[in-house]
């Protein structure tokens, strides 16, 4: 088969050198396109295609005049490998292709559609999630499914281990496992459950502030689901404090909610309703420092509160 594949970043990347390894016919690769401020470091994805003479499209837009489906079109792909795309992709080039296009989502589409789809289950509290490979179509994520894989979120999970350890492997070896049964003429498109469906917006900062009146288990979804990005925060004098790297740590509290009880080496242990969360390393407004670091450099002892409280 003749492929396109469409992504960006490591995770485009991966799939590109996977789809090579065993010898499939990569035709063309398209990728996001450069900041419009230049200045950023060459993606990935590109820099793996033109290492291996492929050729790159990077169009700002799919909607923009006739030239970009003829340019597309022109590649004669029996099927669009989609890993990580952010650009809306119209049903006109979805269907150019002529088996279609499959797009890798980390999650239990119809569950947790939307762009933040790592980070909300987690916050959520929930215990499982996964990934879905699907026939993407207009809607967002709403396209037939090809094939799931679920996976247990762990109590000690961020969602940077989630996606690096896990979500990120199983991926690029679904994707692999969808281009074999599209290959078979056997790949599934099971029309998603719309009772099931859910969406959430992007995971933002104004969505991670610490409320440390919460149960324990509630601050701690909160800060491993923002873990490392956007960074859970709360504040101390005014100042904002993003908290990374931290653990949960289930004994009886030692001071009133927000209250900070120890600060050694090992970090920040602040008290919540059922417990203390112990933070390792923090952002203030500038890089990552160590928490002790920080409550130095602040002046925070142990007795003091975060959060304005």
């Amino acid at each position: 088969m003749r492929i396109v594949v469409h992504g960006q970043q490591a995770f485009g990347k991966s799939v590109l050198e996977k789809l090579l390894e065993r010898g499939e016919n990569v035709v063309g690769v398209y990728c996001a396109p450069e900041p419009a401020q230049g200045g950023g470091r060459i993606d990935p994805l590109k820099e793996a295609a033109l290492a291996r003479g492929l050729p790159v499209y990077q169009p700002r837009s799919f909607r923009k005049g006739p030239e970009v489906r003829e340019e597309f079109a022109a590649l004669k792909a029996d099927l669009c490998v989609m890993a990580y795309v952010t650009l809306i992709v119209p049903d006109e080039i979805l269907n150019l292709p002529t088996r279609g296009t499959i797009q890798y989502h980390p999650s239990m589409l119809p569950r947790h559609r939307g762009p933040s789809s790592i980070n909300w289950p987690i916050i959520q509290g929930e215990t499982r999630t996964g990934l879905t490979i699907f026939w993407p179509d207009n809607g967002l994520d709403t396209g037939p499914i090809l094939l799931q894989k679920d996976v247990e979120i762990r109590d000690t999970d961020t969602l940077g281990t989630l996606y690096f350890d896990r979500l990120y492997p199983m991926g690029v070896a679904a994707l692999l496992e969808g281009v074999d049964l599209v290959r078979a003429g056997n790949a599934p498109k099971i029309v998603q459950d719309e009772s099931r469906s859910t969406y959430e917006g992007w995971c933002k900062s104004e969505n991670v502030q610490v409320d440390w009146d919460k149960p324990l288990q509630d601050i701690w979804n909160l800060v491993r689901g923002a873990d490392p990005q956007p960074g859970a925060w709360t504040t101390y004098q005014g100042t904002t404090v993003q908290l990374f790297d931290a653990k949960k740590l289930a004994s009886a509290p030692a001071g009133r909610p927000g209250e900070v009880t120890a600060i050694d080496d090992t970090g920040m242990t602040i008290a919540a309703e059922g417990g203390q969360i112990l933070v390792t390393r923090v952002r203030a407004g500038g890089p990552k420092v160590s928490a002790s670091e920080f409550a130095k450099g602040a002046g925070l002892g142990v007795g003091a509160r975060l959060g304005g409280a």
